[in-house]
Order: structure tokens, then C-alpha cells, then sequence
């Protein structure tokens, strides 16, 4: 019988820690990633042809930043960039998904849930999750993946910032996490 695309991967999804010398890796992903995303959100190409990146390199300088590369089966599958201190509520101390990828392939499958949830697990606290309000396909999918990690039903607050709007999740990862240990 055919799986279907929907049902959750029986694949090994792994979150490894990017290395400085696998920046480059990261940032290819990046640029696949900032094309999906021109598609809804005024990014521009360079005359290089490249998006860029410019905060990649703080990834190994900074402490409270954190790149990984996402795997499926040993197979380059995506990455997250995480961070703290939220861009759009202010807070310092908050866990921020700065950026979340996964390769359209690999989409539809559960894997950027399980990836999600391995991401939030890793950092006990305080964590926000922004999604662009024109980022229609994403608010589905963080609705429903930081549900199933919290065991609740959440719901977005909307937040406006310059001319930009933003659906913005906060929750708490540390009693989940222990809880899994």
C-alpha cells in the first residue's frame, strides 16, 4: 500500500547541531528558503543573484544563537535557526524560531512538527513563535504543531509592527521537556 504524503514520517528526523565549517550548507538552504519566501514577502535578489543572509555568521559568534541542520534518514532535509529574545514582542529572555525550513520534498509528512517539538525540547523556557501574516500556509501548520507540543489548543495573538503584521504564539517548553526526559 502507498503512503500517503500526509502520515507522519516512519523516517529518523534528526536536528543536528550546524558546525562553523557547514555555514555554506546553511547558507544554500537559505537562499531556497528566501525564494519560497519572496513569493509572499517583498525580498529582492541581489545583483549577485543571491538573497543573503547577513546574520548567518553571528550563528558561531553569539551565544544565545543556534543553527541547525535538519535531517531525514542521514538526507539534508532543512534547517532552524534559533535565537533569544523575540523581533516582535521585545522580550530578551523568550526562545525564537528566527528561521524554520524544510525542503519542499519533505513536506506535508510530519517532519517539520517532530523537528518543532526536538527544537523546543532542547531549550526549556519561554518560547515565540512569529509567523508574517501573509505567510498564510505557515499559520496551520504552527498552530497546529505548538498544540500538540503543549497539549492545548493555542491561539495567536496579532501583533502589528511598522507595516508589517505578525501572528505571534507564546508558550512554555520547560515542564514538557522534563516531562520527556
Amino acid at each position: 500500500m502507498m503512503k500517503r504524503r500526509s502520515e507522519k514520517p516512519s523516517a529518523n528526523v534528526a536536528v543536528v547541531p550546524a558546525a562553523p565549517e557547514q555555514e555554506p550548507i546553511l547558507a544554500n538552504l537559505l537562499e531556497l528558503y528566501a525564494h519560497d519566501f519572496s513569493e509572499f514577502h517583498g525580498i529582492e535578489i541581489g545583483s549577485d543573484g543571491r538573497f543573503g543572509y547577513k546574520h548567518l555568521p553571528l550563528y558561531w559568534s553569539e551565544t544565545d544563537r543556534h543553527p541547525f541542520l535538519v535531517t531525514m534518514d542521514g538526507r539534508l532535509a532543512g534547517l532552524v535557526l534559533v535565537k533569544r529574545g523575540s523581533e516582535v514582542s521585545g522580550d530578551a529572555t523568550a526562545w525564537d524560531i528566527a528561521e524554520f525550513f524544510v525542503l519542499r520534498g519533505y513536506r506535508r509528512r510530519g517532519i517539520g512538527t517532530q523537528v518543532a517539538h526536538q527544537v523546543w525540547k532542547q531549550f526549556p523556557g519561554r518560547w515565540e513563535v512569529r509567523v508574517m501574516e501573509s505567510n498564510l500556509s505557515a499559520l496551520p501548520f504552527w498552530v497546529n504543531a505548538i498544540s500538540e507540543f503543549t497539549g492545548e489548543e493555542i491561539r495567536p495573538t496579532r501583533i502589528e509592527r511598522g507595516t508589517e503584521c505578525w501572528w505571534l504564539f507564546s508558550f512554555q517548553s520547560e515542564s514538557i521537556a522534563l516531562a520527556a526526559s
